[in-house]
């Protein structure tokens, strides 16, 4: 459905994207963080919570061949 690229990215452009999709995944934790001690979550399930969803994003980011 989407057609491939004419070219490939530069190397400072793929470092770039993935900069700034990495300071997306911080923003998700931080927000998913201030939810759950909003709502008087225990501080332990919280760490465990944001730390896993910030791993498994990051995974999913850093394996992207596409960026």
């Amino acid at each position: 459905m989407v057609p491939g690229r004419e070219r490939r990215r530069t190397g400072i452009e793929r470092g770039f994207m993935r900069l700034i999709a990495t300071g997306g995944i911080i923003g998700v934790a931080v927000i998913l963080g201030a939810v759950l001690v909003g709502q008087d979550v225990a501080g332990w399930i919280v760490g465990l919570v944001v730390g896993l969803v910030s791993v498994i994003l990051a995974a999913l980011l850093w394996s992207s061949r596409q960026l």
